[in-house]
């Protein structure tokens, strides 16, 4: 009997794990998915430039969403641990401190690659259109969290 209720928690936290990890990952699909479509709008895309500009834009974001990982996971590391040596500090500061100049880097290259597919109004648009999706989706959680 003990037996069988152990394998139905076990059961039962495995299947929350994935659904949770499920539910994450459908919120970040939902949330890349309502901003493409919000810059899509805002910018006025033509079909075509949509098919040249998507997956440079989807690039860069996985690029810049790498950037932040990697810093995150080395502060988690140095969380983790007992007792982290100066250089591990200064390792995990370092990467969180630098994650935004390497952020810069990535759209500088890909705003020259977008300005072959986008008029100079569209990269202003652009760039507004991240801005307005930002505030947004912190207004939504604001509330939420009231």
């Amino acid at each position: 009997m003990k037996r069988i209720v152990s394998i139905l928690i076990l059961v039962l936290a495995v299947t929350s794990a994935a659904t949770a990890q499920n539910s994450r990952t459908k919120f970040a699909t939902d949330m890349y998915q309502a901003k493409h479509e919000m810059i899509i709008q805002e910018c006025g895309l033509t079909m075509t430039q949509q098919k040249q500009f998507m997956p440079l834009y989807e690039q860069m974001e996985r690029e810049i969403y790498q950037v932040n990982r990697n810093a995150r996971a080395l502060a988690s590391e140095v969380e983790k641990k007992k007792n982290p040596t100066d250089s591990e500090y200064e390792a995990a500061a370092s990467a969180l401190s630098t994650t935004r100049m390497l952020e810069g880097q990535i759209e500088a290259k890909y705003f020259e690659k977008f300005s072959k597919i986008l008029s100079k109004k569209q990269l202003f648009q652009l760039k507004q259109a991240e801005v307005k999706f930002t505030r947004e989706m912190v207004g939504k959680k604001k509330k939420k969290n009231k």
